[in-house]
C-alpha cells in the first residue's frame, strides 16, 4: 500500500501547484489533495458541501433547459454533481490553472471520472474574476456556481476581493438570465455583512449551512452555501 504519492506538480501564475494522493488511516481510503504554494487548496476528504453548492443552486433554478457556469474546477465535485441534473444541457467550467484542467482530461479522479468527456461539458482556462469584471461572457447563464476562494473574506489572491463587493455582485448578477441563480461556497459560518452585500445586488439572497460528519474529529463540520436570485425583469 502506497501511503503517500505526488502525482503532479507545475509552476503556475498563482504559484507552485501540487497534486498528491495519500491513504487516510481515519477514513481508510485514498484522499487527493491539492496544495497551491503554502495554501491547501482542495481535498477529496469531505465533499458534501461542494456537492451541495450544485444541488442547492439547481434546486432554486426554474426551467427545463439550463445553462450552467461553474467558476473553479478543483477536483470536480460541484461540476460533476451539476451534471446529475437532467435539466442541465450545457456546463461551462472556468479555471485559471491549466494543470487542474489537465488532471480531469486525463481522468485522474475516480469520483468525477467522465466530467471532462460529457458532451455537455466545456472546460475553459480563464481567470473567472476577470471574466466577471470585464463582462466577457458571451451570453448569460441560468445558474452561476462559484467555489474558488475559502470565503468572501479569505481570498486566494487580493485581486479577487472586488468580486465580494456590491459592484462585484452586481456584475455577477448581470451574467445571469432574468430570475437566474447565483451560488457561492464558503468554508466559514454565514457572514451577515456579505448577505447584505448580495441583497443589494440580487432580488433575494440567503445563506445555507451545510453540516457533514467529520470522522477526523469524531463530530461534525459545516460550510456555508450562499444562494441568490436575480430579479426576473
Amino acid at each position: 500500500m502506497v501511503r503517500f504519492e505526488e502525482l503532479d506538480w507545475a509552476e503556475t501564475p498563482w504559484g507552485l501547484i501540487v497534486l498528491r494522493r495519500r491513504f487516510d488511516l481515519a477514513t481508510q481510503r485514498d484522499v487527493h489533495e491539492v496544495k497551491l504554494g503554502d495554501d491547501y487548496l482542495m481535498s477529496s476528504q469531505f465533499t458534501v458541501s461542494e456537492r451541495a453548492l450544485a444541488t442547492l443552486g439547481l434546486d432554486a433554478a426554474d426551467g427545463d433547459e439550463l445553462r450552467v457556469l461553474v467558476g473553479g474546477l478543483g477536483l470536480g465535485y460541484t461540476a460533476f454533481e451539476a451534471l446529475r441534473d437532467d435539466r442541465v444541457t450545457e456546463l461551462v467550467v472556468v479555471d485559471a490553472l491549466a494543470p487542474v484542467i489537465s488532471w480531469h482530461r486525463d481522468e485522474l479522479f475516480d469520483d468525477t471520472r467522465g466530467l471532462a468527456t460529457d458532451p455537455r461539458t466545456s472546460l475553459v482556462q480563464d481567470d473567472f474574476f476577470d471574466l466577471v469584471r470585464a463582462e466577457r461572457l458571451e451570453r448569460p447563464v441560468d445558474v452561476l456556481l462559484v467555489d474558488i476562494d475559502h470565503a468572501p473574506d479569505r481570498v486566494l489572491r487580493t485581486d479577487h476581493g472586488d468580486f465580494y463587493t456590491v459592484e462585484g455582485q452586481q456584475a455577477a448578477a448581470r451574467m445571469l438570465t432574468p430570475g437566474g441563480i447565483f451560488g457561492l461556497w464558503s468554508d466559514e459560518p454565514p457572514d451577515t455583512e456579505f448577505v447584505a452585500v448580495m441583497r443589494a445586488a440580487f432580488a433575494e439572497a440567503e445563506a445555507h449551512v451545510v453540516t457533514f460528519d467529520n470522522p477526523l474529529t469524531g463530530g461534525t463540520s459545516t460550510a456555508t452555501i450562499y444562494v441568490a436570485r436575480r430579479d426576473a425583469a
